[in-house]
Protein backbone atom coordinates (compact mmCIF):
# COMPACT_ATOMS: atom_id res chain seq x y z
CA UNK A 1 0.00 0.00 0.00
CA UNK A 2 1.11 3.47 -0.69
CA UNK A 3 1.10 6.52 0.82
CA UNK A 4 -1.26 8.05 -2.14
CA UNK A 5 -3.88 5.15 -1.97
CA UNK A 6 -4.92 5.73 1.54
CA UNK A 7 -8.01 7.49 1.59
CA UNK A 8 -8.24 9.98 4.70
CA UNK A 9 -11.68 11.76 5.61
CA UNK A 10 -11.52 15.68 6.07
CA UNK A 11 -12.75 15.73 9.26
CA UNK A 12 -15.16 13.49 12.02
CA UNK A 13 -18.34 14.55 12.97
CA UNK A 14 -18.58 16.70 16.46
CA UNK A 15 -19.84 13.53 18.20
CA UNK A 16 -17.28 11.27 16.90
CA UNK A 17 -14.67 13.92 18.11
CA UNK A 18 -16.49 14.93 21.60
CA UNK A 19 -16.44 10.60 22.21
CA UNK A 20 -12.60 10.21 21.20
CA UNK A 21 -11.55 12.86 23.51
CA UNK A 22 -13.59 11.79 26.49
CA UNK A 23 -11.21 8.58 26.47
CA UNK A 24 -9.21 11.04 27.37
CA UNK A 25 -9.22 11.92 30.95
CA UNK A 26 -8.14 15.18 32.40
CA UNK A 27 -8.18 16.92 35.34
CA UNK A 28 -10.32 20.03 36.31
CA UNK A 29 -9.51 23.63 36.46
CA UNK A 30 -11.47 26.98 36.78
CA UNK A 31 -9.93 29.49 35.16
CA UNK A 32 -10.69 33.25 36.67
CA UNK A 33 -9.63 36.68 36.17
CA UNK A 34 -11.51 40.29 37.38
CA UNK A 35 -12.64 42.52 35.49
CA UNK A 36 -12.08 46.43 34.68
CA UNK A 37 -14.31 46.92 37.28
CA UNK A 38 -12.81 44.17 39.85
CA UNK A 39 -16.01 41.87 39.14
CA UNK A 40 -14.82 38.45 39.15
CA UNK A 41 -15.16 36.00 36.04
CA UNK A 42 -14.81 32.55 35.55
CA UNK A 43 -15.31 29.23 34.19
CA UNK A 44 -14.95 25.45 34.19
CA UNK A 45 -11.75 24.64 31.81
CA UNK A 46 -10.47 21.12 30.90
CA UNK A 47 -8.40 22.42 28.10
CA UNK A 48 -5.54 23.05 29.49
CA UNK A 49 -1.70 21.85 29.39
CA UNK A 50 1.56 22.71 30.22
CA UNK A 51 4.50 23.86 27.27
CA UNK A 52 7.71 24.97 29.05
CA UNK A 53 9.27 25.10 32.35
CA UNK A 54 11.69 27.51 30.73
CA UNK A 55 9.82 30.37 31.13
CA UNK A 56 7.41 28.68 32.59
CA UNK A 57 3.88 28.53 30.25
CA UNK A 58 0.65 26.85 29.89
CA UNK A 59 -1.85 26.89 27.42
CA UNK A 60 -5.95 27.13 27.92
CA UNK A 61 -8.18 27.26 25.49
CA UNK A 62 -11.56 29.36 26.17
CA UNK A 63 -14.86 29.35 24.21
CA UNK A 64 -14.16 32.55 21.52
CA UNK A 65 -17.53 34.23 22.38
CA UNK A 66 -17.06 33.80 26.46
CA UNK A 67 -17.24 37.13 29.14
CA UNK A 68 -14.51 35.34 30.85
CA UNK A 69 -12.15 35.32 28.15
CA UNK A 70 -13.75 39.06 27.01
CA UNK A 71 -12.59 39.96 30.90
CA UNK A 72 -8.93 38.10 30.42
CA UNK A 73 -7.88 39.74 27.27
CA UNK A 74 -9.11 43.11 28.57
CA UNK A 75 -6.85 42.93 32.07
CA UNK A 76 -4.37 40.88 30.36
CA UNK A 77 -4.08 38.31 33.46
CA UNK A 78 -6.04 35.24 34.57
CA UNK A 79 -5.94 32.49 38.07
CA UNK A 80 -6.00 28.57 37.14
CA UNK A 81 -7.55 27.19 39.88
CA UNK A 82 -6.74 23.44 39.53
CA UNK A 83 -10.00 21.52 41.58
CA UNK A 84 -9.55 18.97 44.09
CA UNK A 85 -11.26 16.06 44.14
CA UNK A 86 -13.95 17.34 46.58
CA UNK A 87 -15.12 20.54 44.39
CA UNK A 88 -17.09 18.27 41.81
CA UNK A 89 -20.01 20.81 42.54
CA UNK A 90 -17.51 23.62 42.09
CA UNK A 91 -17.03 22.79 38.73
CA UNK A 92 -20.27 22.04 37.78
CA UNK A 93 -21.36 25.44 39.38
CA UNK A 94 -18.83 27.34 37.05
CA UNK A 95 -20.18 24.88 33.81
CA UNK A 96 -23.40 25.89 33.89
CA UNK A 97 -25.37 28.59 32.45
CA UNK A 98 -25.84 30.65 35.82
CA UNK A 99 -24.79 34.28 35.28
CA UNK A 100 -20.60 34.78 36.81
CA UNK A 101 -21.95 36.76 39.79
CA UNK A 102 -24.43 33.95 41.55
CA UNK A 103 -21.20 31.63 40.98
CA UNK A 104 -19.10 34.31 43.15
CA UNK A 105 -22.26 34.83 45.32
CA UNK A 106 -22.04 30.38 45.97
CA UNK A 107 -18.45 29.90 46.50
CA UNK A 108 -15.68 31.40 48.85
CA UNK A 109 -12.93 33.24 46.94
CA UNK A 110 -10.28 35.44 47.62
CA UNK A 111 -8.52 38.00 45.50
CA UNK A 112 -5.34 36.72 44.03
CA UNK A 113 -2.63 38.94 42.19
CA UNK A 114 -4.17 37.61 38.56
CA UNK A 115 -7.45 36.54 39.87
CA UNK A 116 -10.07 34.89 42.05
CA UNK A 117 -8.14 32.30 43.98
CA UNK A 118 -10.76 29.12 45.10
CA UNK A 119 -8.81 28.66 48.25
CA UNK A 120 -11.54 26.17 49.80
CA UNK A 121 -11.26 24.07 46.19
CA UNK A 122 -8.39 24.21 44.83
CA UNK A 123 -5.09 22.06 45.49
CA UNK A 124 -3.12 24.38 43.36
CA UNK A 125 -3.46 27.50 41.92
CA UNK A 126 -0.99 29.17 39.16
CA UNK A 127 -1.47 33.10 38.32
CA UNK A 128 -0.72 34.04 34.81
CA UNK A 129 -0.35 36.53 32.65
CA UNK A 130 -1.33 36.40 28.94
CA UNK A 131 1.82 35.99 26.60
CA UNK A 132 0.12 35.98 23.42
CA UNK A 133 -2.72 34.15 22.15
CA UNK A 134 -3.47 32.13 19.38
CA UNK A 135 -6.77 31.45 16.84
CA UNK A 136 -8.55 28.40 17.61
CA UNK A 137 -11.63 28.67 15.68
CA UNK A 138 -14.66 28.36 17.92
CA UNK A 139 -11.94 28.56 20.84
CA UNK A 140 -9.21 30.98 21.60
CA UNK A 141 -6.01 29.61 23.12
CA UNK A 142 -4.33 31.72 25.63
CA UNK A 143 -0.64 31.11 26.30
CA UNK A 144 -0.01 32.15 30.34
CA UNK A 145 3.26 33.34 31.85
CA UNK A 146 3.39 31.81 35.51
CA UNK A 147 4.22 34.42 38.04
CA UNK A 148 3.07 31.99 41.33
CA UNK A 149 2.53 28.93 42.51
CA UNK A 150 -0.01 28.44 45.39
CA UNK A 151 0.02 24.58 46.32
CA UNK A 152 -2.41 22.65 49.49
CA UNK A 153 -0.50 19.28 49.74
CA UNK A 154 -3.03 16.35 50.90
CA UNK A 155 -5.57 16.94 48.27
CA UNK A 156 -6.00 14.56 45.63
CA UNK A 157 -6.49 15.75 41.72
CA UNK A 158 -10.08 15.85 40.37
CA UNK A 159 -10.39 14.23 37.06
CA UNK A 160 -12.84 14.32 34.04
CA UNK A 161 -13.05 11.61 31.46
CA UNK A 162 -15.69 9.67 29.71
CA UNK A 163 -18.42 12.43 30.92
CA UNK A 164 -17.83 11.58 34.87
CA UNK A 165 -15.55 13.35 36.88
CA UNK A 166 -13.08 10.98 39.26
CA UNK A 167 -10.68 12.02 42.25
CA UNK A 168 -7.62 11.02 41.85
CA UNK A 169 -6.92 7.50 43.96
CA UNK A 170 -4.19 8.83 47.43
Amino acid sequence: MTESSISMPDVCSPNEFRSLMSEFPSGVAIVTTLDDERRPWGMTCSALCSLTPNPPTLLVCLRAESPTLDAILRRGTFAVNLLHGGAQSVAELFSSRMSVPERFESVDWSAGPSGPHLTRHAHAIADCRVARTADGDSHLVLFGRVGGVTQRRGHAPLLYGRRRYHTWPQ
